[in-house]
């Protein structure tokens, strides 16, 4: 599986970001996906996942702005990202994850660039 992250840019504060991770093939069901995030200097950490469960979860930081959505036409899932602050500014990566009969299938998109400023 191949993951194409796209949606980042410059946005104020307050304001609100989509976020999108479009698959080569299908995801739903499959794979859990979550969003990680990297800001200068720091370690990646996970911002928000979906089990392939429909289960989500999302770090302490971002819970209550975030939204998952998907089209399964287009095996992309989206994070709607709200109400944004300077310390979201980071790079968005994209991770589709599974584990099957022992192995660990485990595929990253291109990082996205978010930044939060005035």
């Amino acid at each position: 599986v191949q993951l194409q992250a796209s949606g980042g840019g410059l946005v104020q504060p307050g304001g609100s970001l989509r976020l999108a991770c479009a698959a080569s093939g299908e995801i739903f069901g499959i794979y859990d996906l979550a969003w990680y995030r990297q800001a200068p200097g720091k370690q990646r950490e996970m911002v928000a996942q979906i089990t392939r469960s429909g289960t989500t979860n999302s770090r302490d930081s971002v819970r209550g702005r975030v939204i998952f959505s998907r089209d399964n036409a287009k095996n992309t899932v989206y994070l709607l990202m709200n109400n944004l602050k300077p310390e979201d500014t980071a790079d968005y990566y994209c991770n589709a994850r599974r584990y099957e009969s022992g192995r660990l299938y485990d595929y990253w998109g291109q990082g996205t660039q978010v930044t939060v400023s005035s």
